[in-house]
This record gives structure tokens, sequence and C-alpha cells, in this order.
């Protein structure tokens, strides 16, 4: 199945990045906003909002908001409950995100919603996140039409970025997709995305967005791919120069590809691959080979819960 934006919609933003997203993308797509977070900083907008509260916990763990916000499930169903397609925004290098992302797309998959989800991956120096973030991940595919921007893959083809300039690179590519889920489908499955900072030369930013598409899975593997080609009064030999190059990176008889062209100020190309087969992220998770029908608890996600027993220091 593709996913299709249908009427009416929600966008939903996790955490302070999936917030912030989701607040900029909703009005383009004439959709309801919803903000999800254990930190009430990330809430702080005119939308609707859900409140994860940990308590006293000063800094909870992954598990534990998860454990929370499975507990309010029910208020969770009850906000999405009149809509028929979700957009969902999760920082998986973040807390909430790669905390809360598995419960939410369980229960939109569980309601039938149609749900696409954009998951943010962290950079390899974050070491400490990359495996919650691969582990949420593997649901999100799971239960969603997924998007995956790796941040990561950005740097590498990139490495005179600074941190800030990847975050605004990977933002602007994700609204801009967002923004045109309105008059085009996307194809089941996993799908990455990748691009380039921005360039005079519309062939250079194809190049580095093959270059980071091929630090996350393999060119054989693509089965489709979409090429949003924006610039101001684009030529048509240019048109034709980045199509030639595509067929040439990928076979015809295999992958589709298809181009869109958009007006902006500045000259880059965004490319949204569908891909099947093993990625970069699936060694996130040193366990992620295990199939999921050999896992005896894969339907619940891991958390854990603050049980506040009472019990006596043993010595």
């Amino acid at each position: 199945m593709a996913f299709q934006l249908s009427q009416p919609t929600l966008v939903i933003g996790l955490g302070g990045a999936g917030s912030k997203l989701a607040i900029d993308a909703h009005k383009n797509l004439d959709a309801d906003c919803l903000l999800i977070s254990h930190d009430k900083h990330d809430l702080k907008h005119d939308c609707s909002t859900i409140l994860i509260n940990t308590g006293s916990i000063v800094n909870p763990s992954t598990y534990l908001i998860r454990g929370y916000a499975d507990k309010i499930s029910d208020a969770i169903k009850s906000k999405i409950s009149n809509y028929s397609s979700i957009v969902l925004v999760a920082n998986l290098a973040g807390k909430a995100g790669s905390a809360i992302a598995p419960i939410v797309t369980h229960l939109c998959k569980e309601s039938g919603k149609d749900l696409i989800s954009f998951a943010i991956m962290p950079f390899k120096f974050e070491k400490d996140r990359i495996f919650q973030a691969g582990i949420s991940l593997k649901r999100l595919r799971e239960s969603s039409t997924c998007i995956v921007v790796d941040n990561d893959a950005l740097l590498d083809c990139n490495p005179d970025l600074t941190q800030k300039a990847c975050y605004e690179i990977a933002n602007s590519a994700i609204l801009h997709v967002i923004n045109s889920l309105k008059s085009s489908y996307l194809a089941d499955g996993t799908n990455i995305l990748s691009t380039s900072k921005s360039a005079y030369d519309i062939e250079t930013s194809l190049r580095e967005s093959i270059k980071m598409l091929y630090e996350d899975a393999p060119p054989a593997s693509v089965k489709r791919s979409i090429l949003y080609v924006l610039g101001n009064d684009v030529s048509v030999g240019t048109l034709n120069s980045i199509t030639s190059i595509s067929s040439k990176v990928f076979r015809e008889d295999t992958t589709q590809v298809d181009l869109a062209t958009s007006s902006a100020e500045k000259s880059n190309v965004i490319m949204l691959s569908t891909v099947q087969g093993e990625t970069r992220f699936d060694r996130y998770d040193p366990l992620g080979v295990i199939p999921s029908d050999h896992v005896l608890d894969w339907q619940d996600p891991d958390c854990s819960i603050n049980c506040e027993l009472n019990l006596y220091q043993l010595e």
C-alpha cells in the first residue's frame, strides 16, 4: 500500500525538535497539530498538547518515559480518533522521540489510521543514543510508512558543516517533503531522505544527495526515487542532465525515478528513495537481526515504571 494524504489530517510532533517541525508543517497541510513530550518547555505553543508527566524524576530514562506514555495511551487514542491521516515527526536522537514514537505509531496502527512517520536519526558520535534510536526505528518501520533522515550521513558527506547547519538542512528537506504530501503519494515501507547543502550547480547537489543515500543503503536496494528539484527557472537541459545521471546510478528496469520541480531562492535537490532490504540502521540494534516473529514480547516495546515500593536497604 502507498500513503496518500486524506482529510482530516493531524500532524503530531514528539519532543523538542519534532514539535518545532510539526508547528511549521501543519499550517501548510491545512491540518491540526498535536504536541507530545515529557518536557513542558516543548509544549509552550498554541496547539493541542499532551504532557507525559514523569513526576518528581529529574532525568527520566527512555524506558521510564515510555512507561508513563503507555499509561496515558487512552488519552492519545482519543486525540487521534477523529482523523483519517496522521503525519508523525520524531527526533529519535532525543529521549522523548525514541521513547514515545513506538507507542504512538502502535496506537495509530491499532486504530486503522493512515500513518506516515518522519524519523530523524542521531550522529554517530552520539553513541548513547544510537541503540535506542535503532530499536525505535524498527518499530516505526513495522507500523507506518517511514521516512528516515540520517543526520550522520549528511555530516559524513559534508564534514565541514556545523551541527546546527546539518539540522537546518535536514529540517528544510523534511518540511518540503511534508508540504508535497498534498499532491503526491509515497510507497509503503522504508524511505530514505537525502539532500545536500545549497549549491549553484543542481547536478552537484544531486551527486551529493546520491552520496548521502549510499551511506545508508546500496543503490541496488532502491525501488523508487523521487527527485525534488528546487530553484528558480531550472532549465530543461539541467532537468534532462539530472535525469540522465539518475538513470546511470539506478537500474531503469528495477527502479522508478520521478521528477518534481519547485521554485526556491536556493538551488538544491532533495531525493526520497524507497528501499528494500538491509540498511545502515539495522546495525544500530545488535539484536535487530532476530525476526519479530521469533521474539516473545515484540508486541509491547520495552519500558519501565516507577513502582514506588517501600523496600528496606539490605546490608
